[in-house]
């Protein structure tokens, strides 16, 4: 008889590993970088700042640059950026082809969370267009927590939204940032290469390829 195990929860990021928006962010971004004269390098987003929320990322980017950048200039360019990104959601479907299987899956086995740097509207607009949203019962967004990834808050959000234990919970992870958030909180790890390489994801208990990799067993054997 297989060992019992003891996670009962899986919660999800969204950009990068059920909804392929990374390059739509990169290319937001850029635009509005562009317009002050600044470029944000291709790589440089992926290696760099891939799970910062938008806030985030460009504080960081200034810091690094040591550019002098009020709140305002802060707030102006993350709302342009957000204007930016859903007109190109307007372009087509984003979800990953395994994305729906593999939350159909889990579902029967598992309670299910989204923790992500995204806005709230982002994400529910998403899920909503392709019927995954009743899948989510707790979704924690940039706009739900004062401290984004790598800072644990999102995830002890959501383990908390859904009344359990963060030690009970996998996180399924894109990046070095969202999977330092998950294990500061306390969680399991599942590191995904759909959009950071394989040695950035070392920290995860284990990496995969994408959402086809993952069944409700490749779940229970991290609680064993």
């Amino acid at each position: 008889m297989p060992a019992a195990s003891s996670i009962t929860t899986v919660i999800f990021d969204f950009d990068g590993v059920i909804a392929d928006t990374e390059g739509l962010h990169l290319r937001a971004f850029q635009d509005v970088f562009e317009r002050r004269g600044w470029q944000l390098d291709e790589r440089d987003y992926f290696d760099r700042y891939l799970g910062y929320d938008d806030v985030g990322l460009v504080v960081a980017f200034g810091q690094e640059r040591s550019l002098r950048l009020s709140r305002q200039d802060v707030v102006a360019m993350v709302e342009a950026k957000t204007h930016l990104f859903a007109t190109y959601l307007e372009a087509g479907e984003v979800v990953f082809p395994t994305a729906p299987a593999c939350i159909s899956r889990l579902s029967a086995s598992y309670r299910l969370g989204i923790a992500s740097g995204a806005l709230k509207i982002e994400i529910t607009s998403i899920l909503q267009t392709a019927n995954l949203l009743d899948r989510f019962p707790v979704i924690v967004a940039a706009d739900d927590v004062t401290e984004c990834k790598p800072a644990p808050e999102p995830y002890l959000k959501a383990a908390e939204g859904l009344g359990v234990e963060p030690a009970r919970c996998v996180a399924i992870e894109d990046s070095p940032a969202g999977l330092a958030a998950a294990k500061a909180a306390g969680m399991r790890t599942i590191g995904l290469t759909t959009t950071s390489p394989r040695h950035l994801l070392t920290d995860a208990d284990i990496v995969l390829d994408g959402l086809h990799q993952i069944s409700a067993e490749t779940v229970a054997k991290l609680g064993r």
